[in-house]
């Protein structure tokens, strides 16, 4: 319990100053999408490359592969309950795509990975990486389908197609084409020279503390006053925050999966909406108003249900 509060204290700290900076307009919206920018494209590669290369060999990594099933599994059930109750809750049909796939996915990178990895240590990241990549294929794939049908509706024009060759190269973003690369290389049993690792190790550092600068950044430019307590709104706070964690308890608590993979994959299922759904909301003519505001109400959220389900992780899997 102690170290859960601790490692809480930790990131609402660092959420506090990019809070602070935002309101006291010391960051504007370009300084926040170069901030978003150099975790995407730097930090979290390198962090990634750092901590793979230097802690797994081909053995470990090939036992990783058995869990890689569960968060597929739990997202995709997920879509389903969430347009479910899109549909149940009167969810306009310009926004239903938009609201299933912030029902379903989390936000496993700018919080999930720094919150892991306070909580649990560098020994998380593979665990973390599995949700990311299940995670961020489903964005991709299924989940842009939804938001870029819910621009077609708005705007009258024909739905789109599911898969695309721009909606594919979307799903090879750097952090995944890093973990590839680094896969690859350990299973070819090839080392990157010592002096790489270390650039690798000293940029991958800064991945948490700008990851919470963004949120804290995203949580400030919250307009509160067009906050309503909606039915989709409460639909969607229970969809991340209950449905989403208990449905991850119910794929691996029958299975024999490692201790600490269970505690990671509840943490990342627990997380707030992702960040970026309101980005590809206004580039697909989505409703991207309604996608902002929702997830960074789920990002506010994610401030008292974090030290709740860091308690918790250790009673649902002890070890």
């Amino acid at each position: 319990m102690l170290r859960a509060l601790e490692s809480v204290v930790s990131v609402l700290f660092m959420i506090g100053i990019g809070f602070a900076l935002a309101r006291r307009s010391k960051i504007d919206e370009a300084a926040s999408a170069l901030v978003s920018r150099l975790v995407m494209s730097a930090a979290l590669p390198a962090y990634m490359i750092a901590n793979l290369m230097g802690g797994y060999d081909r053995a470990g990594l090939i036992a990783l592969l058995p869990g890689l099933p569960v968060p597929f599994a739990v997202m995709l059930a997920s879509f389903a309950l969430g347009a479910l109750g899109a549909r149940a809750a009167g969810v306009a049909l310009g926004r239903r795509g938009t609201f299933a796939s912030m029902f379903a996915l989390s936000n496993t990178i700018f919080i999930g990975l720094p919150v892991n990895q306070i909580l649990f240590g560098p020994q998380s990241l593979p665990f973390v990486l599995l949700y990311y990549i299940a995670n961020t294929t489903l964005f991709w794939t299924l989940g842009v389908h939804g938001i870029a049908r819910d621009g077609s509706l708005r705007g009258g024009k024909p739905p789109t197609r599911f898969l695309s060759r721009e909606g594919i190269g979307r799903v090879f973003s750097p952090p995944l084409l890093a973990l590839l690369a680094a896969a690859a290389l350990i299973l070819l049993g090839l080392k990157l020279p010592p002096l790489v690792l270390d650039l690798a190790k000293t940029l991958g550092n800064m991945t948490t503390p700008l990851s919470m600068i963004f949120i804290g950044i995203v949580i400030a430019r919250v307009d509160f006053r067009k906050l309503r307590l909606d039915l989709d709104l409460v639909l969607l706070l229970g969809g991340r925050f209950l449905v989403a964690p208990l449905l991850l308890v119910l794929a691996v608590g029958w299975t024999d999966l490692p201790v600490l993979m269970k505690k990671v994959f509840l943490i990342q299922a627990s997380m707030p909406a992702m960040t970026q759904t309101s980005i590809v909301a206004r580039s697909f003519g989505a409703d991207a108003e309604y996608a902002g505001l929702l997830t960074s109400i789920t990002t506010i959220a994610s401030l008292l249900s974090i030290p709740l389900f860091m308690a918790l992780v250790g009673l649902v899997f002890p070890g």
